[in-house]
């Protein structure tokens, strides 16, 4: 027979944490949605079909590439935009196609490595100096089709996207997909290949490995170190392009079949973080002033918002 005090410190833990389960339920309840990012301003003054919003820390500017007509066109037209962070043009053409020895064609997704700047540009990588904007080198990735996104791991290791996509006169797809990585004096070596992989598109990189989301499956895959696959979970909607990391490690992605930002949190959670957001390409993040970079390519203007 248990003995009465015994009985009574039982019947008084399981009060305890009772209490402690509804007061952690009633938290739960009462805790206010995430807010929208507030819109602090929209650039659009001479920007032509802007793909790629990317922050460069240094000189601390928004750099946006503009494919300025077709994608698919290596008819060199292509340019760069350096925005201030109040959303002023510093300089409309600061890189374009054509000018200064630099090749530009449809330029997409950007990354920066030390002072040198990675452009995806259809079929080749262009590097830029990142002070002056003057060209440096570029590099072919062998039976590219539609290069889409840059990114920098922490050891340095640069990653880039293949949609697999063409000009759709027979077919719209090539079968290009892949995942390249550049090895020793840039040269291109694929991670992963194949039309399973959905047409990939943004990616951002870490200590971890690669997060890649994709615009034709509108998937998002992560590959370790080692390359191995894993599917992370789906968001609603697909026709996803960008993909930021925050701090806490939740993703932003963009859907231009929701017309929307999303926020992945690392439980697996999907909410909407923008809504309302018209062909929303690859995303910046200014960790400085906490701000997302939201370029519309078919409306020819960059939304800058605040993440409070």
């Amino acid at each position: 027979m248990k003995s009465a005090p015994l009985r009574r410190l039982r019947a008084l833990l399981a009060v305890a944490l009772s209490c402690s389960a509804c007061q952690r339920e009633q938290a739960k309840r009462a805790a206010p949605p995430p807010r929208e990012p507030v819109l602090i301003q929209v650039a659009g003054a001479g920007l032509n079909a802007p793909e790629s919003v990317l922050f460069d820390s240094a000189a601390d500017t928004y750099l946006v590439s503009n494919i300025n007509g077709n994608a698919f066109a290596r008819d060199d037209d292509g340019f760069i935009t350096r925005l201030t962070p109040h959303g002023r043009v510093a300089s409309l053409k600061w890189i374009a196609g054509g000018a200064r020895g630099a090749t530009l064609n449809a330029p997409k997704g950007m990354a920066i490595k030390g002072d040198t700047l990675f452009v995806a540009d259809i079929d080749a990588v262009r590097l830029f100096d990142r002070r002056s904007g003057a060209p440096l080198a570029t590099v072919a990735i062998p039976g590219a089709t539609f290069l889409n996104d840059v990114a920098i791991a922490p050891d340095g290791s640069v990653y880039i996207t293949d949609t697999g996509l063409q000009p759709p006169r027979s077919s719209p797809r090539s079968g290009a997909d892949a995942l390249w990585k550049l090895g020793p004096r840039h040269r291109p070596v694929a991670i992963a290949r194949g039309v399973d992989l959905g047409g990939p598109n943004g990616i951002v990189a870490d200590s971890g490995g690669v997060t890649m989301v994709t615009m034709g499956s509108g998937q998002v895959f992560h590959f370790d170190v080692t390359g191995k696959r894993a599917e992370l979970p789906r968001p609603p909607k697909g026709g996803l392009d960008g993909v930021v990391q925050l701090a806490d490690h939740s993703l932003l992605i963009t859907s231009w079949e929701a017309n929307a930002v999303y926020r992945l949190t690392p439980g697996g959670q999907y909410s909407v973080a923008v809504g309302g957001a018209t062909s929303p390409a690859d995303i910046g993040w200014d960790p400085t002033r906490h701000r997302l970079l939201i370029p519309e390519l078919t409306v020819n203007q960059v939304q800058i918002r605040e993440l409070r």
